[in-house]
């Protein structure tokens, strides 16, 4: 029996009582477990022991770099950490009390890298990075996208099924920019009727915007026509099915525009002269050029946002302003990425997992050096708010509750089942309150930058004080099997931390939350309901660290 936590060992939660939270008590709670929180917790449960083990490649060049600038780098973090962190960034998904758990008692040194190759072959996977390329993609049904409900779902299937199999990346970018048919049965032509306009230099826009990460509304208009060439000979034609069109190269088109001598001059980005016939798709020479391995835009694009994707920052930042005058904070670095890509043809999966287990992406975020230097060539893992998606997906999954998702223009097609994910949800679209609060992306523009993870005073309130967060927690039929649960209070404590933080409770937190059991006014289960609002409410649970 532990002597600085009695209240926790003598007696168990009265069961008899209403589960009802005092605010005022809660806000106590959470101002007490703040102080005891990641931020100015003993390094033990934010950093873990040091790696003697040699630094994979791409190690050597971020910390070579710090050793350069004389930055020091964060110590690794924890297990308690890494768990909660890579459930996150791989799976948009918080480990449930029992993985953590698992994982936590598993002394196996290799147990890291095998939990990464577990999670890249979790469903989940493709449900959370399909979320992330429909933002890209503008996987939208209303306006001002107007893809409409079926064509959406069609394109997000395409998108999830696509990655679930770990299709090439080249071919899964061809398969867009070539494939000609109906944007109902053939999924990847809603590429271009995501484009609100159909002019070939906003096409072309949205094509170098997503496939090289540049801005070509900013290029020279010789260099912007020239691109646009290639998507002058698009056609799209209505059907008598309500809403279908067909997405095709137009030969008519390219044969009036060579006969009245029109036809576009097409020139690569590089400046190179492209010959266009008209008997020939202009969008298959362009991909062709695109997705060549000696392409000085493709692989680097793509390795670039994959490594922001997974910690905050861009090599070149933004992930999606690749230029001249914008140069990567680490070239040898991003070099390195683009040769592993391109040496694997093309599979994602294996970048993942060249990041994910270095040990640049296992440092803690505590930085020991607060010079900005330090943050662009990532000497410690950066805070970052969880996305409104995933947060909600978390606090339903700790309540066991769920969430209604609705279209602001009803459409037949737009019914969404209340257990459905909201990492999972198809269309841009389908949205709550709760995601228009938490700074989803409208999913307009493609544009890395539309998604908010700032906090602000809104989100803080309604995480403190809505009846929709009090409803989850007070009405929560995990939680309230949990509180009425045999078990003993210490033993609930940590299932409770286990569950919301992924680690288990210190000491410290151990005292603060018998504390708060014996004040006044606070008994039985309100003790558990205002520890799981404190919990929800720490920096510790928003953002992922």
């Amino acid at each position: 029996m532990r002597a600085d936590a009695p209240e926790l060992n003598r007696a168990r939660f009265d069961q008899a009582e209403p589960m009802q939270t005092s605010l005022i008590s809660a806000v106590i709670l959470t101002a007490a477990l703040a102080g005891a929180g990641p931020e100015k917790k003993p390094a033990s449960t934010r950093e873990g022991p040091a790696d003697p083990t040699s630094p994979a490649r791409i190690d050597e060049m971020v910390f070579g770099r710090l050793k350069r600038l004389g930055i020091e780098p964060a110590s690794p973090c924890s297990d308690g950490v890494f768990v909660r962190r890579v459930y996150l960034d791989v799976i948009g998904t918080l480990p449930t009390a029992q993985e953590a758990r698992q994982f936590l008692e598993d002394r196996d040194p290799n147990k890291r890298r095998a939990l990464v190759d577990r999670l890249l072959e979790r469903k989940e996977f493709a449900d959370y990075w399909a979320m992330k390329w429909s933002d890209l993609l503008r996987v939208k049904a209303e306006f001002p996208i107007n893809l409409w409900p079926n064509a959406a779902q069609a394109y997000h299937r395409w998108i999830r099924d696509s990655l679930h199999q770990n299709k090439p990346y080249d071919k899964f970018v061809r398969e867009m920019l070539t494939e000609s048919g109906s944007n109902f049965r053939v999924p990847p032509v809603n590429f271009y009727r995501a484009v609100q306009s159909r002019e070939p230099q906003a096409v072309g826009q949205a094509v170098a915007l997503t496939f090289m990460g540049a801005r070509a509304e900013n290029w020279p208009r010789e260099r912007l026509s020239g691109m646009a060439a290639f998507f002058s000979q698009i056609g799209y034609k209505l059907t008598a099915e309500w809403k279908e069109e067909i997405v095709f190269f137009d030969p008519d088109k390219a044969a009036a525009e060579a006969a009245g001598g029109r036809l576009p001059t097409a020139a690569f980005p590089d400046g190179t002269p492209a010959r266009l016939s008209p008997d020939k798709d202009p969008r298959e020479v362009f991909a062709d050029w695109l997705i060549d391995a000696k392409n000085p835009w493709f692989a680097r694009n793509i390795v670039n946002r994959v490594w922001c994707w997974l910690l905050g920052r861009g090599i070149v930042h933004e992930p999606d302003d690749i230029r001249p005058d914008n140069p990567p904070s680490n070239p040898e670095l991003l070099a390195c990425l683009e040769q592993e890509l391109i040496a694997a043809r093309y599979d994602l999966k294996h970048v993942y997992r060249l990041i994910l287990n270095s040990k640049t992406y296992q440092l803690s975020s505590i930085s020991r050096d607060t010079r900005p230097e330090g943050e662009a060539n990532f000497s410690h893992y950066p805070l970052r708010r969880l996305e409104a998606e995933v947060l909600i997906d978390a606090l339903c999954q700790i309540t066991g509750t769920t969430e209604k998702y609705s279209s602001a223009i009803p459409e037949p097609f737009t019914f969404v089942p209340e257990d459905h994910r909201s990492i999972a949800l198809e269309d841009g679209s389908i949205s709550s309150s709760f995601l228009e609060l938490f700074g989803r992306p409208p999913r307009d523009t493609g544009l890395e930058s539309e998604r908010s993870n700032r906090p602000t005073a809104a989100q803080r309130l309604h995480l403190l004080n809505s009846s929709h967060i009090q409803r989850k927690i007070e009405q929560s039929p995990k939680l309230q099997r949990l509180f009425q649960s045999k078990r003993m209070p210490r033993e609930v404590v940590s299932e409770l931390y286990l569950t919301i933080l992924s680690r288990y409770a210190t000491q410290e937190e151990l005292k603060i939350v018998a504390g708060h059991s014996q004040s006044a006014g606070v008994k039985g289960r309100e003790v558990l309901v205002d520890l799981t609002w404190a919990l929800i409410n720490s920096a510790e649970f928003l953002y992922r660290h």
